[in-house]
């Protein structure tokens, strides 16, 4: 996969805010190198957040999102403030532009404050500084700049790098749970909602973590499992398969080699397994009546036999013997409030950067909802919850006890 392949939610996603007509879209527009967003003297211009996938060096793979005024005014202008915070869950890196002819507003010193809240790195970059007589020394991750006259760009991009590496830390999808020469079967099932001529996107990145780390795939659907099992001189190190197929595969698969599922795996990558495994616990407890949420991150056409909004409201149903209301969400739409829901089950979010995941387990953990995932739901449902932790060692099989 190269640098224009990479995902979205690989991506650092860099934000830019601050009151209007401070020049967040002209200091974009300069750091990107292209015309991203309009610029205006009419303040406002900038009315939803405009989003970009690109390459910027020295960072590489980035999402460059440009958003509306913080301070904008009136009822429409309330909303597009309002969607600028929101862009703060998926925010990796937080710059903040100022005017360097003004001092910082109240608006401005609170947004600093909720970046800090949220543990984002921020930079302050003071535009406009070509109409100062004396520009003076900036502070720590602070910057004085001219997107006009383009002064201190490049500067401001090296200063951008060096917090890239702090806000993504790399961290291994499978890597840490094979070695060299090891075998890691994959069971990718192909049914109606695979997408045409590909595998869906955390089968692919199994795959490249599993050839990036010298290792073999085996990559089957579930109805050649038991076959290439039989056919192997070496025992495989893991078997990786495909939620949807657990009730199937955990009975081929023997119980002396780690299995678990691509959903699963993606929960520990994104940083929510450990909510997800203790919230899975909430099945066992649901009343007529409960209402669950049911959040995917992606956008998908729905077919007949959808996992979230047809499979799984059936196999719950079936498990808890309860009678349940579905709720649905997909893409960017979460729910501020989760308190009337008895349950929040997510999808495994490999359309979502970690942030965003994060955010979400948050937002649920503080208002004392339980969440949990697709492969972690489904797992429990089978009654081979523990199997499918034990790979990842007493860290998660413990939270069981």
């Amino acid at each position: 996969m190269g640098l224009n392949d990479t995902v979205s939610a690989e991506r650092i996603h860099i934000g830019f805010f601050g009151l209007r007509n401070a020049g967040k879209s002209s200091v974009v527009n300069a750091v990107t190198g292209q015309k991203l967003s309009l610029v205006s003297d009419v303040k406002g211009t900038t009315t939803d957040p405009v989003q970009k996938a690109m390459e910027l060096l020295p960072l590489g793979p980035v999402v460059i999102i440009d958003t509306p005024g913080i301070d904008d005014t009136g009822t429409l202008g309330e909303m597009r403030a309002e969607r600028a915070r929101q862009t703060l869950t998926h925010t990796d890196i937080a710059i903040l532009v100022t005017d360097a002819n003004n001092p910082l507003t109240d608006t401005e010193k609170e947004l600093a404050e909720v970046f800090n809240e949220k543990n984002i790195p921020y930079i302050t970059v003071y535009n406009k500084s070509d109409l100062l007589e004396n520009v003076p020394n900036p502070g720590k991750n602070e910057i004085y700049v001219s997107a006009k006259n383009n002064t201190n760009i490049y500067e401001l991009k090296e200063l951008i790098g060096s917090l890239s590496g702090k806000s993504k830390e790399q961290k291994p999808l499978l890597g840490d749970l094979i070695n060299k020469n090891d075998i890691a079967v994959l069971v990718t099932p192909i049914d109606s909602a695979a997408p045409k001529g590909r595998m869906i996107l955390p089968q692919q990145n199994a795959i490249r973590d599993v050839l990036d780390n010298s290792c073999i795939n085996i990559v089957v659907k579930e109805s050649e499992l038991e076959y290439a099992l039989s056919i192997m001189n070496k025992k495989p190190k893991i078997v990786v398969t495909d939620s949807q197929a657990f009730e199937k595969v955990s009975k081929i698969v023997p119980e002396d080699i780690p299995l678990t599922s691509f959903s699963i795996v993606f929960a520990r990558y994104k940083g929510i397994l450990k909510e997800a495994v203790k919230g899975a616990s909430m099945l066992n407890k649901l009343n007529d009546g409960d209402k669950i949420l049911i959040s995917e991150g992606c956008t998908h056409h729905r077919q007949c036999e959808d996992i979230g909004t047809v499979k799984l409201p059936k196999w719950i149903t079936a498990f808890s013997g309860k009678k349940l209301e579905f709720e649905f969400t997909s893409g960017r739409e979460f729910p501020d409030d989760v308190s009337s829901y008895a349950l929040v089950i997510h999808c495994g979010g490999c359309m979502l950067n970690e942030r965003e995941m994060i955010s979400r387990m948050q937002t649920c953990v503080n208002e004392d909802t339980p969440i949990t995932n697709y492969g972690t739901a489904i797992a429990f449902m089978n009654n081979i919850l523990k199997r499918t932790l034990e790979v990842f060692g007493d860290e998660y099989t413990s939270l069981l006890d």
